[in-house]
């Protein structure tokens, strides 16, 4: 019986949902990645606010894709 309870709970626990991955600190690599780090974190916010765009419009998941491209793309258009 014990087994059975055993496979449940990691069975529960492979099925949460995953948390987002953080925002990349800068600050904390080494200095020739330092560029490359600030590029990485401007990305993620810009993708962070086209996803909270996409929630606050209720976006459909089957849409959602496509809206945040199209989010992306308006994003990186601006001057």
């Amino acid at each position: 019986m014990k087994p059975i309870i055993f496979i449940a709970i990691i069975a529960l626990l492979a099925a949460a949902p995953a948390r987002s991955q953080p925002l990349v600190d800068p600050n904390k690599v080494a200095p020739e990645y330092r560029e490359a780090a600030e590029k990485r974190r401007a990305e993620q916010i810009r993708q962070r606010e086209c996803a909270l765009k996409a929630d606050l419009e209720k976006v459909l998941p089957r849409d959602r894709t496509a809206y945040l491209n199209h989010c992306l793309e308006t994003v990186a258009a601006r001057p």
